[in-house]
């Protein structure tokens, strides 16, 4: 016999699953101690548009009926498995007032398994929630509990709470609950003083409590304090983690009988609901894409609110005994059912409504005999659909076509260009191909011939008068390619805008010439006394990255003297580095190493106009046949107690490694160990041409690290390191961190120094300030030239003794006349206007000055 007051509905997987207890069939002698929680599978049946039962389960336990309960079902994520599941939680009441809670899953061969069971000496009536394990939550004297199939130990969160919100999952947090409580106003308040202001005025406040991590949440992400007094149910549509933050979208109801969007806890929205106290509210998304939120009331209505350019409620219901929200048609989004009281029909299912407030919308009682049979409408419905695919097909096809005929018209121009540097580079007049070689119809004749005036002012506009290039070399390094170009000592451009081009010089029709690079600048002493490189990133993203070569004191002094920082007129060196493996498949590459720089020139009225220059530095070949004879690599041989590699060996190995800068300090010894470990367990040789910097020769993924040791002072230095890659940095470190005592303190220390940094962004925002007063004052001067006054030049109010003119009413008429016309005078300057050349040197200008200060900010920021 069933017993229908204990019937519970759910949804899974688009069916309806409906819970029931049940006695068993009577049996004479036997006692009633038996009953059965049955499980009945219902699914929609799309021809005779009602629900129909697909299969059936049961579970036995031995309690008397009146002492056995289904207190809630839910689905929830089985954590041994990450299947979610349906979920059972029922109540048997055994003696001395004490009640065993039973959580049962069920599983899709109708199973039921007892995941575990607790006992209590209270009922369970508050906030009862099932969410991942599977566990159990509820609330009893304010305090709020919970008991995991994990654990099978109740235990208890450090917070009051009066009502649970939510419960639910949020990124990187777990399983969280959402509740209000009193407000506790601590003297260390770490909030910031508006959610303050706002507990202390209400007398409440939100909690947020991570389950699995056991620690309290900022609640001011889901939404203010100050509705924490109204807010009954809460329905998180989307959280995720953006640049380190929570961010939260959410609909809430509350005891004023309104819904209200929330957008990373601000109110965005709000809807008034048509009946009273709401107590529920979920989301169906529906085949027209729209979000919908389903408000349940305690007397049992519901309604449907739509949120497009605002809240509004789209529909309501009145008796309905439950509400689901699945995919019940296998259409591939969600509709409604809403279950609806028929006191005068006991049959389960027998009066629903299953609507999505668009294309579908079926209820029970009415005859769909004389619709379309359901093969011939899914073969309609199916050529409709192959004919859309077939259109959407087509016009991708179309789509790729053009982007293919795009990019091989990009392809070409990119080649042109390269040819056309090249030639102007080399001082070679360049042909442009017809249109008939382009297969494209000329819209102008063809001149076959060009003047000569033009291949004359081509070959003039690449010749540069100064000699920058001093040396040209190529190194291969592992897999990379170093060309370095080594400039002349009287270069004086800036080199924030030096950077180097490698260009194929073969005719290839189906590669672009232009070899992918990495550019490092390189500053070295000419007295080779140290090598000290930092990098500095030049613009965000690094494209270039600077090295400067400051002189260091000697590695074997171990107590150097501080000294302020000279600036070193020594060689620099352009660098660019390049994967190799490409380029081998060519087996003999010929490339243009072409060097770029901007020259600016001052004019008179101090403003620059920058100039850029190509300079042909040379051209380097390349055979795989010279690699495999090692004729590029580079040597780094032992030679006494020195490492005997060259300048340009020395500089290739700098240029791939990465760089890493450490400060050590030890408070309770000298650093004295930290050079016997460079000498000794590390294998490492000073340069011959650079003392300071070290070159490890030990075996192994460390062999050709590059170390330089500076002493500030006996307690402190600075360690820097120059790596392949980070593995090796790792070991480095691991093999020094055994030899420094456990006093020390090691520091990665960060790229340029901040006080410098400091200094010039003040220096850059003087300037910055400058400019913009002597541009105005420009404006000014020019713009006076052109203006005409109104009225006598030179002669204002300040020029009339104005106790004379107040003396009569005409005089007072004339002091509002001339009081009125310096008034438009003054309304006519401030909407002076001047030419467009002039504006857009002034708006360079600025640009420019705010573009460096911007640049300094930037890599302020990244301390």
């Amino acid at each position: 016999m069933l017993l229908g007051k204990q019937e519970h509905f759910l949804s899974y997987n688009g069916e309806v699953l409906i819970f029931q207890l049940s006695k068993p069939k009577h049996v004479e002698g036997a006692a009633d101690k038996t009953m059965n929680l049955c499980v009945r599978r219902m699914s929609f049946n799309r021809d005779t548009k009602l629900f129909v039962q697909k299969s059936s389960g049961l579970f036995s336990m031995r309690a008397s009926h009146l002492k056995i309960e289904i207190i809630c079902c839910s689905c929830a994520t089985d954590s041994r498995t990450g299947i979610i599941l349906p979920c059972i939680l029922v109540k048997k009441k055994k003696r001395n007032n004490v009640f065993r809670y039973l959580l049962l899953l069920l599983h899709s061969s109708n199973q039921f398994e007892q995941s575990f069971y607790f006992n209590l000496d209270y009922e369970l009536k508050e906030d009862i929630r099932l969410f991942t394990g599977p566990s159990v939550l509820w609330r009893h004297a304010n305090k709020l509990f919970y008991i995991s199939s994990d654990t099978c130990t109740v235990l208890s969160a450090p917070v009051q709470l009066s009502s649970v919100v939510w419960t639910g999952e949020i990124a990187d947090e777990g399983t969280v609950v959402l509740g209000t409580g009193s407000a506790c106003l601590a003297e260390s308040e770490d909030e910031d003083e508006f959610s303050t202001s706002d507990r202390a005025i209400w007398g409440s406040e939100f909690f947020g409590y991570a389950v699995k991590t056991q620690k309290m949440l900022t609640a001011t992400c889901f939404m203010p304090h100050a509705y924490s007094r109204v807010v009954s149910s809460v329905y998180v549509c989307k959280n995720e983690i953006s640049k380190k933050q929570l961010r939260i979208s959410l609909v809430a109801i509350t005891h004023k009988n309104q819904l209200i969007w929330f957008q990373d806890g601000l109110p965005k929205g709000v809807c008034e609901l048509p009946y009273e106290k709401p107590c529920s509210v979920k989301t169906a998304v529906t085949s027209s894409s729209d979000l919908l939120f389903i408000v349940s009331f305690a007397s049992g209505n519901i309604c449907v609110v739509q949120r497009r350019d605002s809240l509004q409620v789209a529909s309501k219901w009145q008796k309905v005994k439950s509400v689901l929200v699945d995919d019940f048609t296998g259409s591939g989004s969600e509709q409604l059912l809403l279950l609806l009281k028929d006191d005068s029909n006991t049959e389960v299912l027998s009066t629903f409504i299953l609507t999505d407030l668009g294309e579908v919308n079926y209820a029970s009682g009415i005859n769909y005999e004389h619709d379309v049979p359901a093969a011939e409408g899914l073969q309609e419905n199916g050529l409709l659909t192959v004919q859309a695919l077939e259109t959407r097909l087509q016009a991708g096809c179309t789509s790729v076509r053009e982007l293919q005929q795009h990019l091989r018209l990009k392809k070409k121009v990119i080649l042109e260009s390269c040819r056309a540097l090249i030639d102007l580079v080399e001082e070679r007049t360049h042909i442009l191909p017809t249109a008939k070689e382009e297969g494209l119809v000329s819209l102008w004749d063809d001149v076959e011939n060009p003047p000569h005036s033009l291949s004359k002012e081509t070959s003039v506009a690449s010749k540069v008068p100064e000699h920058f290039i001093e040396k040209l070399w190529q190194r291969v390094v592992g897999d990379s390619l170093v060309v370095g170009v080594e400039l002349t000592a009287s270069f004086y451009l800036s080199l924030s805008d030096v950077s180097l081009s490698l260009v194929m010089d073969q005719d290839f029709s189906l590669i672009s010439p232009i070899i992918e690079c990495r550019n490092k600048i390189i500053k070295l002493n000419k007295a080779f006394s140290a090598l000290s490189v930092s990098s500095c990133q030049i613009e965000p993203p690094p494209k270039k990255m600077k090295l400067d070569l400051h002189s260091k004191n000697d590695l074997k002094k171990e107590f150097p003297k501080r000294c302020s920082p000279v600036q070193l007129d020594g060689a620099k060196t352009v660098i660019a580095v390049t994967s190799l493996s490409p380029l081998l498949a060519f087996h003999h590459v010929c490339c243009v190493v072409l060097l770029h720089a901007k020259k600016q020139k001052r004019q008179n009225d101090s403003l620059q106009e920058s100039k850029n220059i190509t300079v042909l530095c040379g051209k380097i070949l390349l055979s795989l046949e010279d690699i495999s004879n090692g004729k590029y690599s580079v040597k780094m041989l032992r030679d006494n107690s020195y490492c005997t590699g060259s300048v340009e060996d020395i500089l290739a190995v700098l240029a791939v490694s990465v760089r890493f800068s450490f400060q050590i300090v030890s408070s309770g010894c000298t650093l004295t160990l930290v050079n016997s470990w460079l000498l000794g367990e590390m294998e490492c040789t000073p340069f011959k041409e650079c003392h300071d910097s070290i070159f490890c020769h030990k075996a192994g993924n460390v062999y050709g690290t590059v170390f330089n040791w500076t002493l500030k002072n006996p307690s402190e230095g600075v360690l820097t390191l120059f790596c392949r890659n980070l593995t090796v940095l790792f070991q480095c470190l691991h093999s020094l961190s055994r030899v420094l005592p456990p006093s020390c303190d090691v520091k990665l220390l960060r790229s340029g120094s901040k006080s410098i940094l400091t200094e010039q962004l003040a220096l850059a925002l003087e300037k910055e300030i400058l400019i913009l007063r002597s541009s105005f004052f420009s404006k000014e001067s020019k713009a006076e030239n052109s203006l005409t006054w109104g009225n006598e030049p030179g002669k204002k109010i300040s020029d009339v003794p104005v106790a004379s003119l107040l003396d009569s009413e005409e005089g007072v008429q004339q002091f509002r006349k001339k009081l009125q016309n310096e008034r438009e005078e003054s309304v006519l300057s401030m909407n002076q206007t001047m030419n467009g050349a002039l504006y857009q040197e002034i708006a360079l200008k600025i640009a420019e000055a705010q573009l460096s200060s911007d640049m300094i900010v930037w890599r302020l920021s990244k301390f």
